[in-house]
């Protein structure tokens, strides 16, 4: 851009410089000095590795959403293994486009696009203890949600009685920004699909029966997922 910007300028200052010397002149120093220029990002591009170079990339897709009800910050991706940043991949998958894949096994959430392709989201997953497979769908989907800790929660961790009345929605909320709730049979399981702030619980098993993604991967998913979207939990 800076050479084609220059050489336009040459030619605009032309009228009173001698024929073929002043622009040859300009066109020569831009082109030297374009070539230091590419050079100088070459070098640059040889000292970061490709994670470096992931990274970058990713900070533009989890940057801050402050249009939001409460304003999402962005997220510290230096705190992320790249491998769990947003990516459409490869998924041979016999599953019609739209429905849900979750692999606890390796912190992956798939949704399924077609023609053997999926975007595949980081997530955090269930505790060994708390791992559970099968099929489910999406009974209803709520933005920044009432939390409210099911009595099971509270009989293990007594200090969330204090929110059995509920917890309004907002950025300290467990279910985040996004939250689809997962059913069989028309009754509501427990589990969930949520969005989450911290970028260090991605990859590790940390809730109870749970699935979380990322805030700015949840805004991505959720328009795109209606009720009655299959959700299928593959075994750990």
């Amino acid at each position: 851009m800076i050479m084609d910007r220059g050489i336009a300028d040459a030619g605009a200052m032309g009228e009173g410089a001698l024929p073929g010397l002043r622009s040859g002149l300009l066109n020569r120093r831009l082109f030297l000095f374009g070539s230091a220029v590419s050079l100088g990002a070459l070098g640059l591009a040889g000292c970061a590795s490709s994670d470096d170079l992931l990274r970058a990339e990713a900070a533009k897709v989890y940057g801050p959403a402050p249009d939001e009800k409460f304003p999402i910050p962005a997220v510290d991706v230096s705190k992320m293994d790249p491998k769990y940043f947003r990516k459409l991949v490869r998924y041979d998958s016999n599953e019609a486009p739209g429905t849900i894949v979750v692999d606890p096994s390796n912190h992956f959430l798939y949704r399924i696009e077609g023609d053997g392709n999926a975007t595949r989201y980081g997530a955090n997953v269930s505790r060994d203890e708390f791992l559970w497979s099968g099929d489910a769908y999406v009974g209803r989907k709520a933005e920044w949600p009432v939390w409210t800790p099911p009595k099971e929660m509270i009989q293990r961790q007594p200090e969330a009685g204090k929110y059995a009345k509920g917890m309004p929605g907002g950025l300290d909320n467990p279910l985040g920004a996004r939250t689809l709730y997962l059913y069989q049979d028309g009754k509501y399981t427990l589990y969930t699909i949520y969005s989450t702030s911290d970028p260090e619980s991605i990859g590790t098993g940390v809730t109870s029966g749970c699935t979380g993604l990322l805030s700015q991967d949840m805004l991505d998913l959720y328009p795109r997922t209606p009720v009655k979207t299959k959700v299928v939990m593959l075994p750990a």
